[in-house]
């Protein structure tokens, strides 16, 4: 099977390239510069020879129409994920803007497969009710990145309303090794081991590994329908500090505030970024979904796929941290990934 895959250089989209190509597929990516592939894909044991590249952008309804053409079945996996108020205008015209473009191409081409990479976020705020299932509405956050990728959630379901071979998954916020930019969720866990983050909003949200995620992406391709959720589990913040705490041995000492009573500190926050050259680690998208992330019913499907142990994802996460020099020794403590305590829920 030839299998397109967009977003290749980022996190999901590498970790499921590998997969896909583990599971015997042949892979083209859409990428806006090739070197990017070989370096994204090199540390995952992806041989980049066997990796076919088009050089393009998700905008660009040519560059896409030339990557899709023949393919079996295609990934849309490019998404700009961050909460970094600076690049709302990139989320907009690339999340927004280029799942209208792929989806549309993709069916155009005759593609028999079609997986929308949505996020967990584009189901939030979940009002009325209090679980995520796959029949659970788009949500209406009022947060940029949030709110667009429940756009781009909105054209994949008008796709599958169609009758189109739209498949939509929705991954949790992901841990994981091999992070090719450093993105959002690994800053953040960065950051907390850093020192950066000692106050956090109450509440909670999903957490999972990239590579489960990623196996979910490679196992839809046998054949499926429908929505599906990235293999996670729901911490709460403390737990996830907690996490950190068991596997690193450090103490990080944190205080916990009602979210909603620390928004507008991150709204503030968000102001304060855009002409600040630094990042702010206090990010209101980070604290809105805090305030209104809700769990994922058990019988929610995942592929039949369940989440690996939150220490091995933490664990493996810090040890890459370490390894690649974006954290010191002393910064990622003892790395314990074997605690069976850690993530027992």
């Amino acid at each position: 099977m030839l299998v397109t895959v967009t977003g290749g250089t980022g996190f999901v989209g590498a970790h499921s390239v590998a997969a896909i190509a583990g599971a015997g597929h042949r892979v083209r990516m859409l990428v806006r510069d090739p070197d990017r592939a070989a370096r994204a894909l090199a540390p995952l044991g992806v041989d980049p020879g066997a990796v076919h590249t088009v050089p393009g952008d998700v905008r660009d309804a040519g560059a896409v129409r030339a990557a899709v053409r023949g393919a079996d079945a295609v990934l849309h996996a490019a998404s700009v994920y961050s909460f970094d108020s600076r690049r709302h205008a990139e989320m907009r015209a690339v999340n927004e803007r280029g799942t209208e473009v792929v989806l549309g191409e993709a069916r155009r081409a005759g593609a028999g497969l079609i997986v929308h990479v949505s996020s967990i976020v584009a189901l939030y705020p979940a009002s009325p009710a209090r679980v995520l299932d796959a029949g659970s509405p788009v949500g209406r956050p009022r947060e940029t990145y949030m709110a667009t990728k429940a756009a781009a959630e909105q054209i994949a379901r008008r796709h599958q309303a169609d009758g189109a071979p739209v498949v939509i998954t929705y991954p949790p916020a992901l841990l994981g090794p091999h992070d090719p930019n450093l993105g959002d969720q690994t800053a953040r866990l960065r950051d907390v081991l850093r020192g950066l983050t000692p106050m956090w909003p109450a509440g909670g949200f999903p957490v999972g590994d990239v590579r489960d995620t990623a196996a979910l992406h490679a196992r839809l391709l046998d054949g499926a329908a429908g929505r599906y959720f990235g293999p996670g589990r729901h911490l709460t913040t403390r737990e996830y500090v907690a996490a950190l705490r068991a596997v690193t041995g450090r103490r990080l000492p944190a205080v916990f505030l009602p979210a909603r009573a620390m928004l507008p500190v991150g709204w503030l926050a968000d102001r304060l970024q855009r002409v600040w050259p630094w990042h702010i680690p206090a990010e209101y998208g980070a604290i809105y979904t805090c305030a209104c992330a809700v769990r994922v019913a058990e019988h929610a499907p995942t592929g039949g796929l369940a989440p690996r142990p939150l220490a091995e994802t933490v664990g493996d996460t810090v040890r890459w941290l370490r390894d690649s020099g974006h954290l010191t020794a002393r910064q990622a403590g003892a790395v314990r990934p074997d605690l069976a305590s850690v993530g027992a829920r």
